[in-house]
C-alpha cells in the first residue's frame, strides 16, 4: 500500500513538473514570434512581450522601372500641350512655394507624385515583401495618360504604359501570393479617364487600365471614383496647405474657427458649361449675379479671374463666405470642395456624386453634418434660389456645420511627414487600403480552406482519407 501511494506521489510530481515546463516552452514558441524579451529574476522568469506596432501595417514598395514614375516627373514639360507642368511637380509634387509657410501652388493633378514621396517616409515600410501586409506600385498613371488625352493619339499609344504596368507587375514573384489583391497605386486623375473599354480604338477617351484583368484585382485611389466600380476609391484632390506638424494645423484652425468677417452668405468659383446638358452653373452664376447687397461673390473663371489663379486669394474669399457652392463640372468632383473646407466654408452639392458616394473613407457617413444639399432639378425648373435657402438656415445651425467642416480640414490635407496627433489624408487612406487588403486575405484564406475540406471530406461530410493515402 505504501509503495502504491509512494508510485501515485512520484508520478503526480513529474506531471505537474511537466505541465510546467510544457508552459514555458510553449509561452516561450509563441512570445518569440513577437520578439519577446525574456527577463530572468531570482525566484522566476517573466515573460515581457515588444508588441510591433508595425504589426499588420507593414508596406512593401515595389522599385518599378523609371519610365512609370520618375522619367515623368524629369519630362514634365511633355506632360502637358496646353501648360507647363514643371513648375508644378517641384517641392516633391507640391508645387511652388507661397509666401505663407506650409503653403504651395499645387496642382490638382499631383496626387501620384505627393503620394509616393510620403510612402517613401511611411513609418512601416519595409524591404521584405514576405512580411508586408501590402504592396504598393508607386506608378503615375495620370501624369502619364495625360500627355495623350487631346490630339487624336490611337489607342496603342494611349494603352502602351497600361499593359507594360500589368504585364511587369505579374512577372512578379510578389504577385502570385494573391494575384494582385494585396496591391495597391494611386491614379492621380478621375477614374473615367482610365476605363476606355477594350475593344474601342481610335478617338475613344483615355485608355484601357481599370479595364485589365490584373488591375481589376488591385485597389486603384483616384480624386474621383466610379460608382459602378469595385476596387477604385476616391481620396482628398491635393489643396494648398501642406503642414510640417500638427501645431501648424491646429493654428490654422483656429485662424478659420475665429475669421468673423464672413460678409458673404455665399461663394461660387468656377465657370459655366453652356455645351454641357444638365449643368446648372449657368444658372448658378445668374443667382449670384442677381443676389442683393453683395451677399454672394462669383469668382468666374471663364473670363480668366485672376482670383482663379492665385490659391491666396481663393481661399480668402472662402473664408469670407457661409458656404461654398460645388456643382459638377466636367465631372461630379471638383478640387474646390477641399480648398472650401480648407477655409472653413460649408460645401453646397447639387449631386450625390459629387462627395456622397465618393470620399467615404476621409468624410462623415451623415453629409447634413457639414453640407447642404440641393437637388439639381429645382435648380435646372427655376423652383430654388440658393440665396434664399440658404438665407433661411439658422445661424445656429450654421455654426454647427462650420465647426464640422473646420474638424475635417486634417483628413482632407496631405502634410509634409507624418502628423504625431492628427491623421492627414495620407494616413486614412493607408489605413483603409491596409483594412480592405486584410479582408481580401481572409476571405482568399477561408476559400483555401474550403477548398481544402471539400477536397478531403465525403458528400456525409465523413473524411475520404483512404483516396489519398
Amino acid at each position: 500500500m505504501v509503495f502504491c501511494r509512494c508510485m501515485i506521489s512520484a508520478l503526480l510530481l513529474l506531471f505537474f513538473l511537466s505541465l510546467h515546463t510544457f508552459h514555458y516552452l510553449s509561452s516561450y514558441k509563441t512570445i518569440s514570434l513577437f520578439s519577446s524579451v525574456i527577463i530572468p529574476t531570482e525566484k522566476t522568469r517573466i515573460h515581457v512581450v515588444q508588441e510591433d506596432p508595425c504589426s499588420g501595417r507593414y508596406i512593401y514598395m515595389h522599385d518599378l522601372p523609371t519610365r512609370f514614375n520618375h522619367d515623368l516627373v524629369t519630362k514634365c514639360h511633355e506632360l502637358s500641350e496646353w501648360f507647363d507642368f514643371c513648375p508644378y511637380v517641384i517641392n516633391e509634387g507640391f508645387g511652388p512655394e507661397l509666401n505663407e509657410k506650409s503653403w504651395y501652388a499645387t496642382n490638382q493633378f499631383m496626387l501620384s507624385l505627393i503620394f509616393h514621396n510620403r510612402m517613401k517616409n511611411y513609418e512601416c515600410l519595409t524591404s521584405s515583401s514576405l512580411i508586408a501586409s501590402a504592396i504598393y506600385a508607386p506608378f503615375y498613371p495620370g501624369l502619364e495618360i495625360g500627355r495623350f488625352l487631346w490630339g487624336g493619339f490611337n489607342s496603342s499609344v494611349k494603352d502602351a504604359a497600361a499593359l507594360d504596368f500589368a504585364s511587369w507587375l505579374r512577372e512578379k514573384p510578389e504577385w502570385a501570393r494573391m494575384l494582385g489583391k494585396d496591391h495597391f497605386f494611386v491614379a492621380g486623375r478621375i477614374n473615367w479617364d482610365f476605363r476606355r473599354p477594350r475593344n474601342t480604338n481610335f478617338g475613344s477617351w483615355g485608355s484601357i487600365l481599370l479595364n485589365l484583368p490584373e488591375v481589376k484585382n488591385m485597389t486603384m485611389l483616384t480624386i474621383e471614383s466610379s460608382p459602378y466600380g469595385s476596387n477604385d476609391f476616391a481620396i482628398p484632390y491635393p489643396t494648398y496647405f501642406h503642414p510640417s506638424d500638427d501645431r501648424e494645423v491646429f493654428e490654422w484652425q483656429d485662424q478659420v474657427r475665429k475669421s468673423r468677417n464672413r460678409t458673404y452668405l455665399f461663394a461660387f468659383g468656377g465657370a459655366p458649361r453652356p455645351n454641357m446638358t444638365g449643368s446648372v452653373r449657368g444658372e448658378l452664376i445668374n443667382q449670384c449675379i442677381n443676389m442683393s447687397r453683395n451677399r454672394c461673390r462669383l469668382i468666374n473663371c471663364y473670363h480668366k479671374d485672376d482670383l482663379c489663379n492665385s490659391p491666396r486669394n481663393l481661399i480668402k474669399v472662402y473664408m469670407q463666405s457661409d458656404f461654398c457652392l460645388q456643382p459638377p463640372g466636367d465631372s461630379y468632383t471638383r478640387r474646390s470642395t477641399f480648398d472650401s473646407i480648407l477655409a472653413g466654408c460649408i460645401p453646397v452639392f447639387f449631386h450625390p456624386g459629387s462627395a456622397y458616394i465618393q470620399y467615404l473613407w476621409h468624410f462623415p457617413k451623415n453629409y447634413t453634418k457639414y453640407s447642404v444639399f440641393i437637388p439639381i432639378d429645382g435648380i435646372k425648373n427655376g423652383s430654388v434660389n440658393v440665396g434664399e435657402l440658404l438665407s433661411k438656415i439658422p445661424e445656429s445651425y450654421v455654426s454647427v456645420l462650420r465647426e464640422e467642416v473646420i474638424s475635417l480640414i486634417p483628413r482632407v490635407i496631405y502634410a509634409q511627414n507624418k502628423l504625431e496627433r492628427s491623421e492627414d489624408a495620407f494616413d486614412v487612406a493607408v489605413k483603409r487600403v491596409l483594412e480592405r487588403i486584410k479582408d481580401a486575405r481572409i476571405i482568399q484564406e477561408g476559400n483555401e480552406e474550403s477548398s481544402w475540406k471539400h477536397h478531403f471530406n465525403g458528400k456525409d461530410g465523413k473524411p475520404e482519407w483512404d483516396s489519398y493515402f
